[in-house]
């Protein structure tokens, strides 16, 4: 998982710098590319039964809005800080806990409700609206992280029936043709660097997702997902090294109250997980 997030920072630095010269929906499209090449990979090693689903539809629409998040989030960090996108982007566990209550009516405690008000206010120290220090362009970076989360709970809507593995073919079949749509209309054709940058961010993209999968395969995602927090650490690397940017000190100040929140919700997750289980092996 700590892998396939370094790796997944250098993709995202790759299409930062690629902003400049080239359109959103193109870098999107060529970062699911390697989302593709790992689905592929899937194929081939499971066969053709890794595409069966009893619900096709929720797939799709996994599909859409892993589109959507990826592309908000490309458009976000055309303006916005590396290091300030990937501390904003931290909200999403909260928004997952949010939706799992009013949606999918899971319990959540007085003390998870109060790690997602304090997550909350972290991003709020991030953005700051109003004082028009941090782009408006954050606000899309937010709107990426809506979406993941809300490919996060259908995701869970899909755990009952379909594998990670079934998931993730259709997430990346789905997402590679809608983006294919826009493409004719926004293309430009890329210089030989930027085309070394676009072969690396879809083969280096490929790479991360079969980390992480397999990082899923063999632990709770409660034990991993942790290592997530690391992609700060990478983006601002990252940002100084490609852009000369570093975060300020409120930026640093917001994400440590959004990574202390998230790693509490964890841990009362994983505590909460663990009691049930002890419980089940008990009748």
């Amino acid at each position: 998982m700590a892998l396939g997030m370094f790796l997944f920072s250098a993709v995202d630095t790759g299409a930062k710098f690629l902003t400049d010269g080239l359109h959103p929906f193109q870098i999107t499209w060529t970062r699911q590319l390697g989302l593709l090449g790992g689905a592929i990979f899937l194929i081939a090693y499971h066969g053709r039964t890794v595409l069966r689903t009893r619900h096709p539809w929720l797939q799709v629409s996994r599909g859409v809005v892993a589109v959507g998040s990826a592309s908000s989030f490309i458009f976000g960090i055309t303006y916005v800080a590396l290091a300030d996108a990937v501390a904003i982007s931290f909200v999403a566990p909260f928004m997952v806990t949010l939706m799992g209550a009013l949606i999918l009516r899971e319990p959540v405690g007085v003390r998870r409700w109060a790690a997602v008000i304090v997550g909350f206010v972290g991003a709020m120290i991030v953005i700051r609206p109003g004082m028009g220090i941090v782009h408006p362009a954050a606000m899309l970076v937010v709107v990426a992280a809506f979406f993941f989360a809300v490919r996060q709970i259908i995701s869970r809507w899909l755990a009952d029936t379909d594998s990670t593995a079934t998931t993730v073919v259709y997430t990346a079949i789905v997402g590679s043709a809608l983006l294919t749509v826009p493409l004719p209309f926004v293309w430009q054709t890329p210089s030989s660097d930027q085309i070394v940058i676009l072969v690396g961010i879809a083969v280096i993209a490929g790479v991360a997702e079969v980390f992480v999968i397999m990082a899923l395969q063999v632990a709770m995602a409660v034990v991993v997902a942790p290592m997530q927090y690391t992609l700060m650490i990478w983006g601002t690397f990252y940002g100084f090294m490609v852009f000369g940017q570093l975060p300020d000190r409120w930026t640093w100040i917001g994400a440590a109250v959004i990574i202390a929140s998230g790693i509490y919700t964890l841990r009362r997750e994983y505590q909460v997980s663990k009691q049930r289980r002890s419980d089940a092996n008990e009748r």
